[in-house]
């Protein structure tokens, strides 16, 4: 079978994934093998392929792949999320283009609608995954609001208000007034925002004067005496229920125990004292408006302030407002700016930046807002979920985030968990006609709770009525780890667990981003503990933000972010894959470029082109075995570098993982080792070689197959290997093992591949033809055996014969290797001054590098504290580097 010139990899890609679909080898299922498994944090059903899951799945895959490889029963569980707001949204907006509004039809018809367009769309992102090479075992695809995982969200809701850590009460809340419905703090988008300080005139009560019927120009005219208040919200300021001030600012000690009034509508408010005020922020004292402000409703709690709501669900202002019923809070805070300017009470404007919340969904500006709703106690969840972590048993990779996840949990705030929306698991509480309400799974179950009171022995079903919301999508997807395995026993911590859970939970990695670290990951971790009594992963894998190469975090908006598709298509899914990789450290933000999948496109040709010319020997069973040193070295330098990765791969170093593994195929296999054996033009090789070169690739193939399936795959089953059964496959191939290294070979072979490097550079410098032979002579000052490598030397560097001598070569070239010294003697004279210029940099460098190790070697601190190899280390470099400049010093005199 002839091999193609050039590696395509839309032909590979289908064909491969096809293969492995059809031979399961993706499937998993509990047997005597240890499990690996990884929950996949599920997209949301609205979604397409983005930048961020272009990294944290191509992380999740090589994970998953190596430890597949690695012999263990690898089950990764893909699925959606239901994501309430956004797919709401999505559907309302279908419904519209359809001649159809939400508030004209019924919560059974919208679902019916809601299911239209997620069996329509909601498999989009799954379909693109599978374009990246995700190896998932998409039998166990799950989806958040399938019945089952429904059912766990229902019975853990009447689980926790049955422990009482699940009530109903007012309380501040992030309100979303597009999407009408309350939002989570991590729905909560903070931008900085260009805005206008207003400074606005309250005038002082007092001098008998009756406010009512009075005008704002009365009471100008009657009352000179005002504060001023700096605020960015004047719309609000007819929900004012006080002015505060510091009561250590000696400014505003006559306003102690006064009146003021709101300006525009005149109604009288108190001066309340507080050192929560800032004094130096505006003008020192704050307007009050416990509706419309967290900080201000805890202050209005602390001072018995009464809560006026101006606002309406939409944003817009209500009857309580008194003027500009109706409009909505941006166009009225233009209209009263404009009206407090006419009265006189409009003091100055300036320009101002400050952070804002808009939501992640419909980018509407949050409204703090007051609103009944269901909450979650968390104080008594968080402190397992916190020693999970501090303790070890969970590990945040990097553990730079341990410190953020210990403020969160240290500093937790009850869970708003209603949303107020249709499509999601509506709220299992059912409210009874005298305004009490029970908690149970359907209506049945309600009413036989609510007959328990003899008042409602005479209740029918028809009397009960389910609360309209629905929970937050975060209270189904904080128990993935376990309800993609077994939902049965969420809300129910007694039950043992079906074979999936027992067998494959806890989980071993989780692969996602910082900015859920809270709100994803510690409540899973709360989850895990409540009903498993067990934490649901071992490893946070922690990814960075994809940025460009700019530094700025892609977005739609900037236009800087590319379709992954598109870059599929373009450098195949393994330059994609090792392109997305080179840049990702764990924890730290990426600056994409194209360029890095390029450089992984240009990989997989190099893997072809290399393959191409190893399958193209042809192999002479009479020829001597003359490349042994060589094969010798790349065996060992396959496991020395094979270590190294592991290394990696245990720390969860990924990117260096790639890289290293990047250096042993490129630089090692293909710039050193295939050109240290290759036969010349048109010449046959040895059996040995040969067949060495072959198990080499192999292997090659086996280690770099979880980064680059696909082409990884497709050379596997070439004819070069032999036979191979339609199981035989490298998706299910054994990982390579590491065997211990000669470090002594390995450090002989890189003093040789300098060798070769510095008499390249001569000829370079002398502008010498490669195709020149020269002659090569060494003195040894070393142990190392240089006869053993003449073939490889002469083969690389293009030597007439090599020399050994005991003096030095008058007239020749010269470079130093530790501490041998080479001499290439050139057909016409050295330059002279040429090669004193050169000599004295090297001195000058040597010299700076001894004064650094001496002054390490001088300082007590370091001696007495270093380890003894770390020492002994050091004094090797004195030698060497002394060894060194008296070399050079004679060959500078020889000149």
């Amino acid at each position: 079978m002839s091999i193609s010139t050039k590696y395509n990899p839309k032909e590979t890609e289908d064909k491969w994934y096809k293969y492995w679909l059809e031979k399961k080898f993706f499937r998993s299922v509990p047997d005597e093998r240890e499990p690996y498994t990884i929950v996949i944090p599920p997209p949301n059903v609205t979604g397409v392929l983005h930048m961020g899951h272009m990294l944290n799945n191509t992380i999740q895959d090589v994970l998953i792949r190596r430890a597949r490889m690695l012999g263990k029963n690898a089950c990764w569980v893909p699925g959606t999320d239901h994501a309430s707001i956004a797919t709401e949204a999505k559907v309302v907006a279908m419904l519209k283009e359809r001649g159809i509004e939400k508030k004209d039809i019924s919560r059974e018809e919208f679902l019916k609608y809601a299911w239209e367009w997620k069996e329509k769309y909601g498999g989009i992102i799954l379909k693109q995954l599978e374009k990246l090479g995700a190896s998932c075992d998409w039998d166990r695809t799950s989806f958040t609001m399938d019945k089952a995982l429904s059912d766990a969200v229902l019975e853990t809701f009447i689980h926790l208000h049955k422990k009482g850590w699940i009530y109903r009460g007012i309380r501040m809340v992030n309100w979303d007034p597009k999407g009408l419905t309350a939002v989570s703090d991590e729905e909560v988008i903070r931008k900085e925002v260009n805005q206008k300080l207003y400074y606005i005139r309250y005038y002082v009560a007092g001098d008998g004067l009756n406010v009512e019927g009075t005008t704002n120009s009365q009471l100008t005219t009657h009352n000179s005496q005002h504060i001023t208040i700096a605020t960015t919200r004047p719309e609000t300021i007819m929900a004012d229920a006080a002015i505060c001030i510091n009561p250590n600012d000696e400014r505003y000690q006559y306003l102690k125990g006064k009146n003021v009034f709101i300006p525009l509508i005149n109604r009288e408010i108190p001066v309340i004292e507080d050192d929560y005020v800032d004094m130096e922020f505006g003008t020192g004292c704050l307007k009050v408006t416990p509706a419309h402000d967290l900080n201000d409703y805890e202050l209005g709690v602390k001072h018995n302030l009464p809560v006026i709501d101006i606002l309406n669900d939409n944003g817009t202002l209500n009857e309580k407002a008194e003027i500009l019923v109706g409009e909505d809070r941006f166009i009225a805070r233009k209209k009263i700016a404009k009206l407090l300017e006419e009265a006189g009470q409009l003091e100055k404007v300036e320009d101002y930046k400050s952070q804002i919340g808009f939501s992640e969904r419909t980018d509407a500006a949050i409204e703090p807002k007051l609103s009944m709703q269901w909450f979650c106690k968390m104080e008594e969840m968080s402190k397992p979920a916190l020693d999970y972590v501090l303790n070890g048993e969970v590990k945040l990779i990097p553990d730079k985030f341990i410190n953020t996840y210990r403020h969160w949990m240290e500093n937790v705030k009850d869970w708003c968990i209603s949303r107020q929306l249709w499509w999601g698991q509506q709220i299992p509480a059912w409210y009874l006609p005298n305004g009490q309400y029970v908690v149970a799974k359907n209506r049945e179950e309600a009413l036989e709770l609510a007959k328990v009171q003899p008042a409602n022995h005479n209740l029918q079903l028809s009397d009960l009525k389910q609360d309209e919301d629905v929970v937050d999508t975060w209270f189904s997807s904080w128990l993935w780890p376990i309800s993609v395995f077994d939902p049965t026993v969420c809300g129910n911590p007694e039950a043992k667990g079906n074979a999936d859970l027992n067998y494959y939970y806890p989980t071993n990695d989780l692969v996602t981003a910082p900015e859920i670290l809270f709100f994803w990951v510690a409540r899973m971790i709360m989850a895990g503990h409540e009903f498993r009594g067990k934490q649901p992963f071992t490893n946070v894998y922690l990814t960075g933000i994809v940025r460009d190469k700019l530094g700025r975090k892609m977005s739609k908006s900037l236009g800087n972010s590319p379709d992954p598709i598109d870059l599929i298509e373009k450098f195949g899914a393994d330059g994609v894959r090792v392109g997305m990789l080179l840049c990702s450290p764990a924890g730290n933000d990426l600056m994409f470029d194209e360029s890095y999948c390029e450089q992984g496109r240009n990989f997989a040709n190099k893997i072809w082109n290399a393959f191409r010319l190893v399958k193209g020997w042809e192999v002479d069973e009479s020829l001597d075995f003359v490349n042994e040193k060589a094969v010798d070295w790349y065996e060992n330098r396959f496991n020395d570098a094979l270590a190294e990765i592991e290394s990696h791969f245990s720390q969860y170093r990924l990117s260096e993982a790639l890289m290293a593994t990047y250096k042993l195929v490129w630089d090692d296999f293909c710039a050193w080792y295939l050109e240290m054996v290759k036969p010349a033009y048109q010449q046959p090789i040895d059996k040995k070689t040969f067949e060495a070169s072959i198990n080499f690739f192999e292997r090659i193939l086996a280690l770099l197959h979880p980064f680059m399936p696909f082409i990884t795959e497709e050379l596997w089953h070439d004819e070069l290997f032999g036979e191979r059964s339609e199981m035989d496959c490298c998706v299910v191939a054994s990982y390579p093992r590491s065997a211990k290294a000669n470090d002594m070979l390995l450090k002989d072979i890189e003093a040789v591949k300098q060798a070769v490097s510095e008499v390249r550079n001569i000829r370079n410098s002398k502008q010498i033809s490669p195709k020149e032979a020269l002659p090569l002579a060494i003195k040894i000052n070393s142990d190392i055996a240089y006869p053993d490598y003449f073939n490889i030397i002469n083969k690389l560097a293009n030597i007439t014969d090599v020399s050994l001598v005991k003096d030095k070569l008058e007239g020749a070239a010269s470079f130093i290797i530790g501490r041998d010294e080479f001499f290439v003697t050139l057909a016409g004279n050295i330059d002279v001054e040429a090669e004193r210029e050169k000599i004295t940099k090297e001195l000058v460098y040597l010299n700076g590098f001894l004064k650094s190790v001496n002054a390490k070697l001088s300082n007590d601190r370091f001696v007495q504290n270093a380890k003894e190899e770390i020492i002994a280390n050091e004094k090797n470099k004195k030698a060497d580097a002394e060894a060194k400049i008296q070399i050079l010093e004679n060959n500078l005199k020889s000149l």
